[in-house]
């Protein structure tokens, strides 16, 4: 028996987007208030494009020894806040694994002066810092670090600079 011919086309879904200003809206859960990230800033030269980099460097405090993983994040940078939005782990198509953190670098071009770090997750806490940066004196200091909204939020992230890190030109 063969089968009918449609008379239309199907709909299909569409996909939701990632929308960095989505966990804002949303209600958080009421959480134990354990660090769970750790947000490293620091400056790193590129000598393939030859231009001096911020890097935000985020990574878990939880290591994993199966799997090599990475943290999948959306950013969004304004005038002197940047919003950074954790969405979840990613696994990497590596031979070899090693145990370590899940880690992303999100890198800027240029940040000078005061600017806030928003870290938000998906149950809709969010974690802030103000970093410093000067490039003239070569140096990144953390001014503050607070929780925006008290009454929902607990602290899940920390905020340190890596001057370790540090490579210039």
């Amino acid at each position: 028996m063969p089968l009918k011919k449609p008379k239309s086309v199907p709909s299909v879904q569409k996909t939701r987007k990632n929308n960095p200003e989505k966990p804002k809206e949303s209600v958080t859960s009421q959480m134990g208030g354990e660090v769970e990230y750790r947000c490293a800033a620091y400056f790193s030269y590129n000598p393939v494009n030859k231009s001096q980099n911020y890097i935000l460097e985020i990574e878990t405090i939880k290591l994993f020894s199966v799997l090599n993983y990475n943290l999948s994040v959306t950013s969004k940078r304004t005038k002197s806040v940047i919003d950074i939005s954790l969405l979840g782990l990613k696994a990497t198509n590596n031979y070899v694994n090693e145990s370590g953190p899940a880690k992303t670098i999100v890198s800027f071009g240029e940040l000078y002066g005061k600017h806030t770090i928003n870290v938000k997750k998906q149950d809709g806490r969010i974690n802030s810092a103000v970093y410093d940066f000067n490039i003239f004196k070569k140096s990144i200091e953390l001014v503050d670090e607070f929780l925006p909204d008290k009454k929902n939020n607990s602290k899940f992230c920390t905020f340190t600079v890596a001057k370790e890190k540090f490579t210039f030109a």
